[in-house]
């Protein structure tokens, strides 16, 4: 199968809000009017961001939940993506779920395949996602990092801890009953971008970022944004792993303090959960309660931002925490 064979017959559609798509050197886009254009890549990379034997229908849902993912932080509605695929070979076997999970959720969101490249080389996926956020009287109503102030509340939403979980156990580092595993791989490999809550806190929240590498690691970008500090409630963290009120499978592998520590590292440092972390003023809570219930994502008041520079970590009964966590960074 060649290069033009392969993208007409797995990836090729008829163009629907692009004005036009597929098969030219270039896509063409018409922003709507009123809005401003939303773009972010995303690069996953064999070996780096997945294992060589997974499921190539999880891979094709993941490679674009995580680009859908940086649209809901931004607040954006997505519209269109480009696909870059580097291929060792042609293998139809692995071709064909793998466009059927990346397309299915593309169409899940509305957000069509108008372009990208293929060649011949280790695997690798890069896909480039355009959104649209609405201008009002001059102002973008995007979400950024830069707008936390101190006494703002801090949120979270969804579940954290269950993909660095999950990872842990294939890489051999802890052992999971197989249901565990089940649970916790799914998070791993299929997130869920939350790209209705994101949409549903414009004029709510008052800074976003998703949680890619690590809760406190991402947090980080938000205060240096701002130039703000946190406080964290580290016990409402550690709750939010789905996986928790199985935990105890954990007692013939770890003892009571390692557990705690080992549960704190998952659920602040574990990066890939793909939720929304943000900041909203203490008088939004009932409009964050109603964006939650509107977009059907749970959201967990889990700190505050404070006018003081740093990052304070506190437990159930607000003794300190020493933050020895560390999120993933490719280069750290």
């Amino acid at each position: 199968m060649g290069e033009f064979d392969l993208i007409a017959h797995y990836f090729q559609r008829p163009a629907r809000r692009a004005a036009l798509g597929i098969g030219d050197d270039c896509a063409l886009l018409t922003p709507t009017p009123g809005h401003q254009l939303a773009i972010s890549s995303d690069m996953l990379v064999s070996g780096r961001h997945f294992f060589a034997d997974v499921d190539p229908n999880a891979l094709g849902h993941k490679s674009l939940a995580v680009n859908l993912s940086d649209l809901a932080a931004c607040g954006a509605r997505p519209v269109a993506f480009t696909l870059a695929l580097s291929l060792p070979h042609a293998n139809e076997s692995w071709l064909a779920p793998f466009s059927q999970g990346l397309l299915a959720l593309a169409d899940a969101f509305d957000c069509e395949l108008i372009g990208g490249d293929t060649t011949q080389g280790p695997l690798n996926i890069c896909i480039t996602v355009f959104g649209e956020v609405p201008v009002a009287q001059g102002c973008s109503l995007a979400l950024l990092r830069s707008g936390a102030r101190a006494g703002d509340d801090l949120y979270v939403s969804g579940t954290l801890g269950d993909a660095r979980l999950a990872l842990d156990a294939l890489l051999g580092k802890i052992t999971l009953p197989a249901e565990i595993l089940a649970v916790a791989r799914q998070r791993l490999e299929m997130p869920t971008p939350r790209v209705a809550l994101g949409v549903a806190l414009r004029g709510v929240a008052s800074a976003a970022i998703d949680v890619s590498d690590g809760l406190l690691g991402d947090l980080g970008h938000i205060l240096k944004m701002s130039g703000v500090g946190a406080t964290v409630q580290v016990g409402k963290a550690t709750q939010l792993i789905a996986t928790d009120p199985l935990f105890t499978w954990s007692r013939e592998q770890f003892d009571a303090q390692t557990l705690a520590s080992y549960r704190r590292t998952l659920a602040l440092a574990g990066g890939d959960d793909y939720e929304l972390l943000f900041t909203a003023a203490p008088d939004q809570r009932a409009a964050v309660a109603a964006a939650a219930q509107a977009s059907q994502t749970p959201v967990t008041r889990i700190g505050q931002i404070d006018a003081a520079s740093g990052l304070r970590l506190l437990d159930a009964q607000g003794q300190p925490v020493e933050n020895t966590f560390v999120s993933f960074d490719h280069f750290g």
